[in-house]
């Protein structure tokens, strides 16, 4: 770069030090003799220019003395040119060492000299030399005692600026992002936050910043209104007037600080003699930051370790329940990198999601479960917002404003009123595969750094662990809880035996059965004894192409009635009905689901309410049942696939056993399928979609997806096959269910539980209108959207219609009684 008037050669730190040699002495002399060159130095011997004065050889000691002192440029221009480095040293150190003895002998130890400050090659050398020796040992002990890079550099550069006699002193950090410069002030917590001064490193700003910039050294004898720093030195410029900065260069190349020397208007400008000074101690720094560092991240690997050992202690020593680890996960993560808040997700493959039921809500609380009673769940897909992208892709996300990326979701913080600054998104992996995501919101003390990125990836190891363990514990819970339900459901039922197979093949089956197939017939006529043989009749009817071993088939159905309990409704005569309705709907419909899939409906509506107990799901919940730890959603319909299975396990029951394995396996989906589809809680999701694709006349039967949807409303339909039925049969069983329904209640009283209405025997009275509302609400809505995908089922609709009209007039009648007697 060139000079100017105003600001001395720059150079790099790497430049000064391939270029060591002694800088030149500035004249002193008395004489002032001054001819040529902005130093007034003459030219050395042999080299032109001026000439060199004849001596006698008689001349004694005292006229060399006296025309050395007239002629200090000659003196040194001479010792320059033929006086070797390490002579000229010794000469030095000697020389150093008299005048140490002088002053420590003169108690001017402590003291600056009130005489001439000019930097001559003496007084740098001494610094060189011999108050080097004794600043680098006291560095050296101040780094055994403060073993942190700022700490060693603070030292460091109040030490050079004694060296050089300079006013006062700045020195300057860069951030581990490499974007900024802050000011370090000694003593402080070393932090970018708390700094008075912080500037992002480019030109057009303070000479700190231009000087990591441009990684050079820059001298200038006024600093102020230099262009390419306007604002100067950001801490001390109202009274600097000569600065010296220069950069603090790794071995890597990267900067690390700068440090900012300054004198002040009374005081000299800085010459050549400084740099090198200045250059010599940091060429000396870098090593001592080197290590500095090295025993920082020692120290700091040593209290990760400590805090690991913690954690693997206080998780695996503890392992309750899966809720349990993720808390403890999220407080360990906050602790580690200081964030405020902290949340943990899993992925869920099935279904591409991230969930959590356990997050920081903020209000200082803590850490809460979503609801904080139910162990519901936060569900999204993994391709939404910062931690889907981490689960997708993988990749550490430290984001440093969240507001300024486009994959952060501002709504959270517009309903809580809580503002995201910073967030660290780190992946779980167990096994290779990546299981979670935890993300930390907003260090409390600036923002996450590649430091917390680092320690954090050692403790997901763990994590990982922690959480493999955990779900290892959580199934084998879940197994002690099934093997409980299992016990429980052995002692209550039994396979049914050989008698009663033997006696049921040898009933005759009928050839025909007249009206079975219409939507009218009456399944509650037909003989609790018959209902197997017409269970084997409808069997043969449907699936005639395929082949069933009739033992098999038999031992299947008598073992399933037997598997229903005796409660009011849910038991087998309201699974032979819901059968027959299936059988009724794909015989006289023109559908074409698959044998396959028209083999699964029939068997999914013959079990769909296996081992019903008579109780709803919530029910089940609140009671904190062995099966609702099982199965948190859909509980009973779960248990009931899950009872299909177990008979189908049972030898001489496997009525599937001619299927191929890829048959069996679509099979056995379809069933589950079906019969979770039974749960209403999923209906009207399922509805809506159906709805849509109706109302578009975009329902195609060769699409799996769309028949899918449809055999699970048809599920429904066929489960409420009691409502479109004639008003006497429809009557009659509305009141066994409401049966059913008080039990509940009157179980729920007595655990002191407020039972809804339609479940409160007290309010019997309200049958009418619940009948009113269920079927304007459910029933209708479902038999109307199944009739205009297949109108064959109309007489579903018309039927409830029917009995709408009837409960209708059942509630008015009601109504204007309670009028009258209100009156009266």
């Amino acid at each position: 770069m060139p000079e100017s008037t105003e600001n001395k050669a720059m150079s790099s730190a790497a430049k000064q030090l391939s270029n060591r040699r002694l800088p030149p002495l500035s004249a002193t002399g008395s004489s002032g003799n001054k001819s040529g060159g902005s130093h007034g130095r003459s030219t050395p011997p042999g080299g032109g220019g001026t000439s060199i004065p004849t001596l006698s050889d008689s001349i004694s000691t005292e006229q060399v003395t006296s025309y050395l002192d007239e002629n200090p440029d000659f003196l040194e221009n001479y010792v320059l040119s033929n006086v070797k480095q390490d002579q000229l040293e010794r000469w030095v150190i000697r020389g150093a060492h008299k005048i140490t003895n002088h002053r420590e002998t003169n108690g001017l130890d402590n003291e600056v000299s009130s005489g001439d400050k000019t930097n001559s090659l003496s007084n740098w050398k001494f610094c060189v030399h011999s108050d080097k020796k004794k600043m680098l040992q006291e560095l050296t002990r101040e780094i055994h005692r403060h073993p942190n890079k700022p700490q060693v550099l603070s030292e460091l550069t109040n030490c050079v600026a004694s060296a050089i006699s300079a006013d006062g002193f700045n020195l300057y950090l860069v951030d581990e992002c490499g974007n900024d410069i802050y000011y370090f002030k000694p003593n402080s917590n070393n932090t970018k936050s708390s700094s008075v001064c912080t500037r992002k490193i480019g030109p057009g700003s303070t000479l700190a910043a231009y000087v990591a910039y441009t990684k050079q050294t820059v001298c200038v004898d006024d600093v102020l209104g230099d262009e390419r720093f306007p604002e100067g030195v950001a801490v001390g410029g109202g009274i600097a007037k000569s600065v010296l900065a220069q950069p603090i260069i790794e071995s890597s190349g990267s900067v690390v600080g700068v440090v900012e020397l300054y004198r002040t208007i009374q005081g000299k400008s800085f010459a050549a003699e400084d740099e090198e000074i200045v250059s010599r101690y940091i060429v000396w720094a870098t090593v001592a930051v080197y290590y500095a560092e090295m025993y920082h991240t020692m120290t700091k690997q040593r209290k990760l370790n400590d805090f690991l050992l913690a954690v693997t202690r206080s998780v695996f020593q503890d392992i309750v329940s899966m809720d349990t680890v993720i808390m403890k996960i999220m407080n360990f993560a906050q602790r580690l990198t200081n964030a405020d808040r902290a949340s943990l997700f899993l992925v869920d493959y099935k279904t591409n999601e991230l969930y959590a039921r356990i997050f920081d809500v903020g209000d200082g609380q803590g850490l809460q479960k979503v609801d904080g009673t139910v162990h519901k769940e936060i569900r999204f897909p993994m391709d939404k917002g910062i931690a889907g992208h981490v689960a997708s892709t993988g990749e550490t996300t430290n984001i440093l404003d969240a507001y300024k990326d486009d994959r952060f979701n501002r709504d959270v913080d517009r309903q809580t009123g809580y503002t995201t600054k910073t967030i660290l998104c780190m992946p779980i992996y167990i096994r290779g595969c990546i299981i979670g995501v935890v993300q930390m919101v907003n260090k409390l003390n600036g923002v996450f750094t590649k430091s917390d990125e680092e320690a954090f990836e050692t403790f997901a190891v763990y994590c990982g662990l922690a959480l493999h363990h955990a779900k290892l514990y959580d199934k084998i819970r879940r197994s002690e809880q099934k093997n409980k339900v299992a016990l429980e459901v052995l002692s209550y039922h039994a396979r049914c035996s050989e008698e009663e197979v033997t006696e049921c093949i040898n009933m005759q089956t009928p050839e025909k059965i007249p009206g079975l197939t219409t939507f009218e017939f009456s399944p509650w006529s037909v003989e609790d004894t018959r209902k197997p043989v017409y269970v084997l009749y409808m069997f043969k009817d449907l699936f005639k192409t395929i082949r069933f071993d009739l033992e098999y088939l038999m031992r299947f159905t008598l073992t399933v009635r037997k598997n229903y309990r005796n409660v009011p409704y849910h038991n087998w005569i309201h699974a032979f009905s819901v059968a027959h309705s299936m059988y009724t709907l794909i015989k006289s419909t023109n559908n074409t689901f698959t044998p396959l899939e028209s083999l699964s409906l029939f068997v999914a509506c013959l079990c769909h309410d296996l081992d019903h107990r008579g109780k709803t799901n919530s029910f089940m919940v609140k009671s904190d049942t062995p099966l609702a730890a099982i199965y948190s959603t859909s509980t009973m319909e779960h248990h009931h696939f899950n009872q299909t299975v177990t008979i189908l396990q049972h030898e001489g029951h496997n009525i599937f056993n001619h299927l191929t394995s890829q048959e069996y396996k679509e099979v056995l989906g379809n069933i589950k399928k079906f019969i979770l589809a039974t749960d209403l809680a999923l209906f009207f999701g399922n509805k809506a979609r159906l709805k849509e694709l109706a109302d578009k006349k975009e329902f195609v039967w060769n699409k799996e997806e769309h028949r899918s949807m449809l055999a699970a409303h048809c599920m429904t339909a066929a489960d409420l096959c009691s409502m479109y039925k004639p008003w006497q049969l429809t009557e009659k069983l509305a009141k066994i269910i409401m049966e059913e329904f008080w039990l509940q209640g009157d179980e729920e009283k007595e655990q002191g539980i407020e039972p809804i209405a339609m479940m409160d025997r007290d309010k019997a009275d309200q049958l009418p209108q619940s009948q009113v509302g269920f079927i304007v609400g459910i029933c209708l809505p479902c038999y109307e959207l199944l009739a205009n995908i297949l109108p064959e089922t109309h007489p579903m609709v018309m039927g409830a219609s029917s009995n709408l009209k009837k409960w209708k007039e059942l509630a008015e009648k009601q109504g204007a009684e309670k009028e009258t007697q209100s009156e009266a």
